[in-house]
């Protein structure tokens, strides 16, 4: 039986009997897990292999892990990373070294990552933000222009395919000119066609080939008018298979941020009606994750050949000394910053 096309989290640091349950019914492709699943490196392999062991397979468990303000593994137990942008002005006075950093940063994440048995990671941030925009993009973006944003983008995806961990690229088609934050309400892009391919969809153009994405819950008026893209067949098929040529594993942003309109059963149906292969639920409310796999079905077809491509990416990491490349990473951004903090405030 194939698993479902949903990837959930859950509630606390263990699974409880009614997710275990639910979750072995249910059959999810996925899991994800949040700062409020982890305790410490033993506590969160824990969880994960509980996760694994409720559905009977080594199902993908995901990660928002991208460094600075957006992450979930901290201090002591785990390292800080600088943030995309402290990357994007390292690249900028430096070319070669700022790619080196990109990718090391993430080679590094990867190699955390896969020591709990974490194998993918919402990174690396392809959106680019505009003056006057919402920060909950902000210093996420390696830059403020296509080019290094693509090419820093590349870097760190690498850096994590290197160390077993599929990388997820982010917001497709665009999230950086968003005047509000999606997890709160709905942003409203009226910016004219020919100015977002020229600007927000040419990161994801240059990445198109990686296996995974995660849609922008944006609405761009030039496009959809009515729909943001997460629940746009327009701008699914035209645009991001389209016009990007994006044809790995398309997963929505969270389904239960309010950008979206309706139930959380009606924003299912939505997101699958327009072409999403797989949907993404975050917080662990079981009523909620009810609703959502009451209109979610197996994966099959071409969504079910994505899925298994994009796990098929995973490679077994070569020997990696963390301790000595953190400290090569700190050494090498010291370089610009002038110190050994990375910029990390």
């Amino acid at each position: 039986m194939m698993p479902s096309g949903v990837i959930f989290g859950c509630e606390g640091t263990r699974l409880s009997a009614d997710e275990a349950r639910f979750f072995a019914d249910v059959s999810p492709w996925g899991f994800i897990v949040f700062a409020r699943n982890i305790t410490n490196p033993d506590q969160l392999a824990g969880l994960v292999e509980e996760l694994r062991a409720s559905v009977g397979w080594r199902a993908p468990v995901l990660i928002d892990q991208e460094g600075g303000r957006i992450a979930r593994l901290r201090p002591p137990h785990w390292r800080a990373y600088p943030p995309g942008r402290n990357y994007g002005d390292f690249y900028a006075a430096n070319p070669a070294h700022g790619m080196e950093a990109a990718r090391l940063g993430a080679r590094l994440i990867a190699d955390e990552l896969h020591a709990v048995g974490i194998d993918v990671d919402c990174l690396p941030v392809l959106d680019v933000p505009v003056p006057n925009a919402h920060d909950v993009i902000g210093d996420r973006a390696y830059g403020l222009t296509p080019a290094p944003v693509a090419t820093l983008g590349r870097a760190a995806a690498h850096g994590l395919m290197d160390g077993g961990v599929l990388p997820v690229i982010k917001h497709i088609p665009g999230h950086g000119r968003a005047g509000v934050d999606s997890h709160l309400s709905l942003p409203i892009v009226e910016t004219p066609l020919d100015k977002l391919r020229s600007q927000d969809f040419a990161p994801f153009r240059m990445l198109a080939d990686l296996p995974l994405a995660m849609t922008a819950h944006v609405v761009y008026t030039a496009i959809d008018p009515a729909e943001p893209a997460t629940t746009s067949a327009k701008v699914i098929e035209e645009v991001i298979r389209g016009e990007i040529g994006f044809d790995g594993l398309l997963m929505s942003d969270d389904l239960s941020m309010q950008a979206l309109a309706g139930d959380l059963a009606s924003r299912t149906r939505a997101s699958f009606a327009a072409g999403c292969d797989v949907v993404l639920h975050c917080n662990g409310k079981m009523d909620e994750m009810i609703a959502v796999a009451s209109e979610t079905s197996a994966l099959d077809g071409v969504a079910a050949q994505r899925a298994q491509a994009a796990l098929a990416a995973i490679i077994e990491p070569a020997e990696f000394d963390g301790e000595a490349e953190y400290q090569r990473l700190q050494e090498l951004m010291g370089e610009f910053f002038g110190n050994t903090s990375m910029g990390i405030s």
